[in-house]
């Protein structure tokens, strides 16, 4: 297929494997872009945004990109650390005193961003409408009691993570994560991408469809069911459902583990910043900063049983993980999401990559598998 954009010379083979997702896999519409040394060195995209009426993918479209998120929300808790507003190691209480109840009262942010809070699901159940809100799940979070003893297990805290920073965030700032998100950082950076998409933006969004054949949920009663939609108030899959994924609704209101929007370029220069700088500006988040957050937290067997597939965490951060996510080694942070997107940025090769598509497959798909291979390539020799 013929994409649109440009590599630089020495990264040909990034642009490669964009081209064969599309002949190979059955790609519908996607971008990539790769920062290195704080300068963009390839922008691609190419397909249908929108397979309705066959819009085209443009170069700063923009798609769901589901738990990338997690690596938004984690920059903004680790900048707060160091601007010193926020202690990673405190009791989150000490900023929230409501959320001191039923055994909560020791649960740090550390322990949060390493799905180790004792927290992965809520027993009561805010309505969709509800969660729309942010308020009613954080009053639920208040009166949850954790399943394990903090700090002591871990299992994903797929959607309560971002809920539960993102209050943390809200305390400290007086503002939601993705405001807070928006104002100190990317309104500067000119970043396409957004926790809670502005109205005016959703009719240029792509629309996400799901590939044939991607594998369903286990039942309704099983940890991993509720964890990932929310108790059932989420459908998942069900993507035009009025409460899956490309609902007006669930883009614009603020879900932040799970509900980021962004363009590839807009999330690539978001590590780009974190890991070098982008365009003359000194880093977003220190030296010291990173290597505090890639600090092994989590790995291995977890509390439920929720497949981990070689899974590794920081502090927020997925590390790289040969099995799961391989990315260039030891320095490399980043988070992917659900049906494809990837995001990661390396402080040693002066890297930010982003991958996003809109036709969703299965969990580690090859398709950002070869183009993660090909920035090896280029970037280590």
């Amino acid at each position: 297929m013929k994409h649109n954009g440009w590599a630089d010379e020495g990264f040909g083979p990034v642009a490669d494997e964009f081209s064969r997702n599309f002949d190979e896999f059955g790609e519908l519409g996607a971008a990539v872009s790769l920062f290195v040394g704080g300068h963009k060195v390839v922008d691609l995209w190419g397909g249908i945004a929108d397979e309705r009426d066959g819009r085209a993918w443009e170069a700063d479209t923009a798609a769901p990109v589901f738990s990338t998120a997690k690596g938004i929300v984690t920059v903004c808790a680790l900048l707060l650390a160091q601007e010193g507003r926020l202690d990673l190691d405190a009791p989150m209480a000490s900023y929230w005193p409501e959320f001191a109840q039923r055994g909560k009262e020791g649960i740090t942010l550390r322990m949060v961003l390493a799905h180790r809070a004792g927290l992965p699901v809520i027993d009561l159940t805010p309505t969709f409408a509800e969660i729309m809100q942010w308020d009613p799940v954080v009053r639920a979070l208040e009166v949850q009691e954790p399943y394990w003893e903090p700090g002591t297990a871990h299992e994903y805290h797929g959607h309560t993570l971002g809920w539960l920073v993102g209050e943390a965030i809200r305390r400290v700032t007086g503002l939601t994560p993705g405001a807070y998100f928006r104002k100190a950082i990317a309104d500067d950076l000119g970043l396409r991408t957004w926790i809670g998409v502005p109205q005016e933006e959703v009719p240029r969004l792509a629309r996400l469809t799901e590939a044939e054949g991607r594998p369903g949920l286990p039942g309704t009663d099983s940890i991993f069911y509720r964890i990932l939609t929310m108790n059932g108030e989420f459908v998942f899959p069900g993507i035009d459902d009025p409460r899956g994924w490309n609902s007006p609704a669930m883009l614009t209101a603020e879900v932040p583990a799970t509900g980021a929007v962004s363009s590839a370029s807009g999330l690539a220069a978001l590590y780009a910043a974190v890991a070098t700088g982008v365009d003359g500006r000194p880093r977003l988040l220190s030296r010291e900063t990173v290597t505090d957050a890639l600090q092994e937290q989590t790995a291995g067997a977890s509390w439920g049983g929720l497949p981990d597939m070689g899974a590794r965490w920081g502090t927020g951060f997925k590390l790289d993980a040969p099995g799961l996510l391989p990315m260039l080694g030891a320095r490399s942070f980043g988070h992917d999401g659900s049906g494809g997107p990837v995001a990661f940025g390396d402080d040693e090769f002066g890297v930010g990559f982003a991958y996003v598509p809109n036709r969703m497959i299965g969990y580690g798909d090859p398709r950002a598998e070869r183009l993660l291979a090909a920035v090896r390539g280029c970037v280590k020799g």
